[in-house]
């Protein structure tokens, strides 16, 4: 009973200890001034798009450098809002440290196509969303050209570029995709000199399934310089066209 009755006050007085260091800390940090701004940008190793400078610029332009401001007064919601816009990132957290610290982390996005097209010049990341071509970073990722209009980009295509991103045999093999007014596809892959007919990409997953089958029983029997043409838009149909000898 006696040793039941000192467990009940140890935790008693473990909770309390515990309120009140929660309460001190917390004064200690909103107290005084900030002295220092931390950037991490997180994939800065992968991806080049956003710089620490470049963020530290972004808060001063909109009057929210915390260097020298109290605290207190520091909205570290307002930071990571402002941050947030400009469309290189993906994700901000801003915190308070006890030494007087502002840190910030941060998560750039991800491209994984580049559209170079008669509607535009511009990344789709890893979500789907639009990112702006960056004049110090080029990421390599397959390439779309031709009519790529927005919203092709952000649905069809996009589902289409990030299965290539995930897929390890064909985010090898796909270099190029041309979109042709009436929204067919053609791929340009790194190895050998066919151009591969998608059609439309309705059906891309079978479509590429049935070419991936191809290539590891066919191709090594008659080689890549054996057809300038595989034309994949018949339904389970593989029809290729031979390369005309030179003269």
């Amino acid at each position: 009973m006696a040793l039941r009755i000192i467990s009940i006050i140890a935790a008693f007085l473990l909770s309390c200890y515990v309120l009140f260091a929660f309460i001190f800390f917390k004064d200690v940090r909103q107290s005084g001034a900030c002295h220092d701004l931390v950037v991490v940008v997180k994939d800065s190793l992968e991806e080049h798009f956003v710089s620490a400078g470049d963020l530290i610029s972004l808060l001063k332009q909109a009057k929210l450098n915390p260097i020298g401001q109290p605290m207190k007064a520091i909205n570290t919601h307002k930071i990571e809002t402002e941050l947030l816009k400009n469309e290189m990132i993906a994700g901000v957290e801003a915190y308070k440290t006890p030494s007087g610290t502002i840190k910030l982390e941060v998560k750039q996005k991800m491209p994984i196509l580049r559209v170079i097209g008669v509607r535009g010049n511009f990344y789709v990341d890893s979500k789907g969303s639009i990112m702006p071509v960056s004049r110090r970073y080029v990421a390599y990722v397959p390439v779309a050209s031709g009519y790529v209009e927005k919203e092709l980009a952000t649905t069809e295509l996009y589902d289409f570029a990030l299965f290539l991103h995930k897929n390890e045999f064909w985010n090898s093999q796909i270099e190029q995709i041309y979109i042709y007014p009436n929204k067919e596809a053609v791929l340009i892959p790194r190895v050998g000199e066919h151009r591969i007919l998608l059609g439309t990409l309705a059906d891309f997953r079978e479509k590429l399934t049935n070419l991936q089958l191809f290539y590891e029983q066919a191709i090594p029997k008659v080689g890549w310089e054996k057809y300038s043409i595989i034309n994949l838009k018949f339904k389970d149909q593989i029809v290729c066209t031979k390369k005309t000898k030179q003269i």
